[in-house]
């Protein structure tokens, strides 16, 4: 019975290991075909343009059990949809390439169950301040359009400010996995990371927002959020008319009413060897710009700009478009809205990853502190736009506006935001994080899809390839272990019944 227990253990190790092993091996694709999924569509109507963006999870994690990624991107070509107004049906029809390419690029038997949701952002939310009517009317259209594919059509909304920052916020710290939980072997582990802020530039505003303990002084910018079960007080604020290209416009609209009585405006953000001729009438059609016309009852004629290149008088006519000299609240960012102290990490998108980035790229100057985006903004803007032109041909017909743009986020981040040189290197500037593009449009369909429930389940992540190599390897040794116990038993055994048979 003695003989019998002892290969006990090392028997039961042996069975283990071998079933362990047969587990792990096992082609998963054999077993259970091709793992499916569920799809979801955002189109996001930007000021400037419009992109359409697809996403996946595995079919079987539903309610916020599964990890959402990006499947496709597709940019639409042409303006924001604001930009077709008095164009009956060009809103629309200017979304149908990559609505197409999303009927292709979902398998068919998955259509039906497809949410698509659209989603404007600043543009719109101007036009709807000054023409309400044609705002819903346009949205209207737009909508139409999209109910005509085989998807689920889920809506078209006009995001405010105070949501298109939270959802960025949002999108940013989930693909960071600071929301998720982790589930393996049935215990659950929470990150328990600190969150990341969100800093936005899109074309018609800006936003900011990051998680505080300080109270908020203006109630109008807390938005609260429950998460996977936990509560977050957001402080967030939308600047409607700073996106990068109001923001330009109104300096343009500035220098004009400062500078352009004789027909010629000196522009000392545009770079020398630059000059056009522009109808004056554009400059101020906006909503951001209208207040500042001059002679409002009179035809305005063109105006001829002319780069300069001054860095310095850039930086002066920049900072007049915002307001620093009244607030109401114990501290403000800049025209009267109060604004906590910025604490931890960021992470800049939109048009302050890529002005970041053209900035690094044309100077060749690491932009990780105050004086280093002081320094690059400087070096590039005394360059002619001959010299910009070799270093970046593929920016033609941006390249007039990158010292301009260079100067208002400086401007925005060190003295509206106040950002310094211990908080400004916690901003990380980033396009994508891993394949997913940062915006709001992932945290959008997130939250109106249930995906980011309130009180989910936690998330099962899936073993890496390196996890599941370590696996196979640790069942791989429990059996040699095994067959070499076994052996050794045998051994002993055969020795001592040996000596037995001698004696």
């Amino acid at each position: 019975m003695a003989h019998h227990s002892a290969f006990l253990v090392p028997f039961a190790l042996f069975v283990v290991g071998i079933v362990a092993i047969m587990l792990l091996t096992i082609r998963t694709e054999e077993t259970y075909g091709v793992p499916d999924f569920m799809y979801g569509i955002v189109v996001d109507a930007g000021s400037s343009h419009s992109a359409v963006y697809i996403y996946k999870w595995p079919a079987d994690k539903q309610n916020g059990t599964g990890v959402v990624t990006q499947h496709r991107e597709c940019h639409v070509q042409g303006g924001g949809i604001s930009s077709y107004v008095g164009q009956s049906g060009a809103a629309g029809r200017s979304l149908e390439a990559c609505l197409d390419k999303a009927v292709t690029d979902i398998p068919k038997a998955r259509h039906h169950l497809t949410p698509i949701y659209l989603g404007a952002t600043a543009g719109m939310r101007l036009l709807a301040l000054t023409h309400p009517n044609v705002s819903s009317r346009l949205l209207q259209e737009v909508g139409q359009k999209i109910q005509s594919y085989p998807f689920s059509y889920s809506g078209a909304a006009i995001l405010s400010g105070q949501e298109e920052g939270a959802y960025g916020w949002v999108t940013v710290n989930y693909l960071l996995e600071n929301l998720i939980k982790y589930g393996f072997v049935g215990r659950w582990l929470s990150p328990d990371r600190p969150t990341v802020g969100a800093l936005d530039l899109g074309g018609a505003s800006t936003q900011i927002t990051f998680l505080t303990e300080e109270r908020v002084e203006d109630k109008r910018d807390v938005m609260q959020l429950r998460l996977y079960g936990r509560d977050y007080a957001l402080y967030t604020h939308s600047f409607l008319c700073y996106g990068r290209d109001q923001a330009l416009q109104r300096l343009l609209a500035h220098l004009i009413k400062s500078y352009g009585q004789s027909g010629v405006v000196v522009h000392p953000c545009y770079p020398v060897g630059y000059e056009v001729t522009m109808a004056m009438s554009q400059v101020f059609d906006s909503p951001c710009t209208r207040s500042s016309r001059p002679n409002p009852n009179r035809p305005l004629p063109d105006v001829l700009v002319r780069g300069t290149g001054r860095y310095d008088e850039c930086l002066a006519n920049v900072s007049q478009i915002f307001s620093f000299s009244h607030c109401p609240f114990s501290q403000c960012s800049f025209d009267q809205v109060f604004q906590p102290n910025v604490t931890g990490n960021f992470m800049a998108f939109s048009a302050f990853y890529y002005t970041h980035a053209f900035l690094e790229r044309t100077t060749g100057i690491s932009v990780s502190s105050p004086s280093e985006l002081d320094e690059a903004a400087k070096t590039m803007c005394q360059m002619t736009f001959d010299e910009l032109l070799r270093l970046a041909p593929d920016q033609e017909s941006r390249l007039q506006q990158y010292c301009a743009t260079a100067s208002f986020v400086r401007v925005l981040m060190l003295r509206g935001y106040g950002f310094d040189r211990t908080s400004f290197p916690h901003i990380s500037f980033q396009k994508k994080a891993g394949d997913t593009s940062v915006g709001w449009a992932l945290g959008y369909m997130l939250t109106l899809s249930s995906l980011l429930p309130a009180e989910g389940a936690p998330i099962m992540k899936s073993l890496t390839h390196g996890a599941w190599a370590g696996l196979l390897s640790l069942f791989t040794l429990l059996l040699i272990v095994a067959l070499v116990l076994t052996l050794s038993k045998a051994l002993v055994r055969k020795r001592r019944g040996g000596g037995e048979t001698i004696m």
